[in-house]
């Protein structure tokens, strides 16, 4: 089943419905456990959705993606989230992909752009480093220009998808280190390159979500920097409210079935007769209902401006902090058992909630932490004074 992307007639219920047996038909099946057969196993079914016509939502048409009217981008994040298919692969997609259609030459754009979408390449992000989390202005690792090339040497740290992604788009001080914002340069770097290292790091949860990176002499040819040399921070900032902005409808409806999940859970151990626990609930499930508005509110202010701005940090803190409740909730409601990890045999739902509880405790830090979100939101959404302990602005 091929998407039709030209028919008029087609009504948002025909959209849906047409959408759901696509997704059903050609399931992908179990997740693999081993990580070599998972990998394989989520790019065949993302070529397998390119291929079909049912990828990139938001995407132009001319680089593979849909071009769905605001109605049907929520139909299509509502509808993904509830056929538990695989999600993207790596961090491109939401975060690299804007910066490129909107900064890159036409040679780039053609070069990476449906191989991204189409799942052949894996993208990772390289901002955050050991002394430049918050403060991404003062980075320090280095790019050297040597006639049609870069030398970068540094380091990038907390980055997921590292250890798969073909491709890094990376942030390089390409000024001087007082330069701040106006001497760094947005370079996209061959992760098998020579003198590129890449090493997992291990979390709460026992799993290698995040990675870091250690740059050794490494060469990039110019032709892979997008925008211009150290004029790098106005695409840092379309990146990071896309990231900020890239999972909120998805966000909302993966929660949705989530929350569902939680509460059938609290039926079957007979926890909704406590006044308390329906209470907890009833919150959890306006919340998810606010989250399913702002996420449709940041996908309209993207068609109608092209950029999410910086509301999108209110959808961002909003989610994380949502999702850190919903499963510290979770393990309570377990008693005991919420305790018991995935290994252990008198884990409930395979201890799935306690996963969530320790992976989400990162939540408020990734893609800005949240006490950066709310100076965004404080200063750029309600103008109030700056914090006089930040940084100097960087914009």
């Amino acid at each position: 089943m091929t998407a039709r992307r030209d028919d008029a007639s087609e009504t948002d219920d025909d959209f849906r419905a047409r959408l759901r047996a696509f997704l059903a038909e050609h399931h992908p099946g179990r997740r693999p456990k081993d990580p070599a057969d998972r990998l394989a196993w989520q790019k065949t079914w993302l070529a397998a959705l390119f291929d079909a016509g049912y990828a990139g939502p938001s995407w132009p048409r001319e680089y593979g993606g849909m071009a769905l009217s605001f109605a049907r981008q929520v139909i299509y994040q509502e509808e993904y989230a509830s056929a538990r298919v695989p999600g993207p692969l790596g961090t491109g997609l939401g975060i690299a992909a804007p910066t490129i259609v909107k900064y890159g030459t036409t040679e780039q754009k053609e070069r990476f752009l449906r191989p991204m979408l189409r799942g052949d390449t894996v993208w990772a992000q390289g901002y955050s480093e050991p002394d430049a989390g918050s403060d991404l202005p003062a980075l320090r690792t280095t790019a050297r220009r040597e006639g049609d090339e870069y030398v970068v040497n540094g380091q990038k740290v907390w980055t997921s998808s590292a250890d798969i992604a073909d491709i890094l788009f990376t942030l390089v001080r390409t000024g001087t280190p007082e330069s701040r914002q106006r001497g760094i340069s947005y370079l996209l770097i061959d992760a098998q390159a020579p003198g590129v290292v890449v090493r997992p790091l291990r979390d709460l949860t026992g799993d290698a979500h995040f990675c870091e990176i250690f740059f050794t002499d490494v060469r990039v040819p110019v032709a892979d920097r997008v925008g211009e040399e150290n004029g790098g921070w106005p695409l840092v900032r379309t990146s990071l409210g896309h990231e900020r902005a890239a999972g909120a409808m998805n966000q909302a409806a993966r929660y949705r079935r989530v929350l569902d999940e939680l509460i059938e859970l609290a039926h079957e151990r007979g926890a909704t007769a406590d006044p308390l626990v329906r209470e907890r609930l009833a919150d959890f499930e306006v919340r998810v209902r606010i989250m399913r508005y702002t996420g449709m509110r940041t996908i309209a202010d993207i068609l109608a401006r092209g950029e999410p701005g910086p509301a999108s940090s209110t959808s961002r803190l909003f989610v994380v902090t949502f999702e850190q409740d919903l499963h510290e909730f979770a393990v309570e409601l377990l008693g005991p058992y919420g305790v018991l990890g995935r290994d252990d045999p008198h884990a409930v739902q395979r201890g799935r909630w306690v996963w969530g509880f320790l992976r989400t405790r990162a939540s408020t830090i990734g893609a800005g932490t949240a006490e950066i979100q709310r100076n965004t939101i404080a200063e750029q959404l309600l103008g109030l004074p700056r914090d006089p302990a930040m940084p100097a602005s960087a914009r």
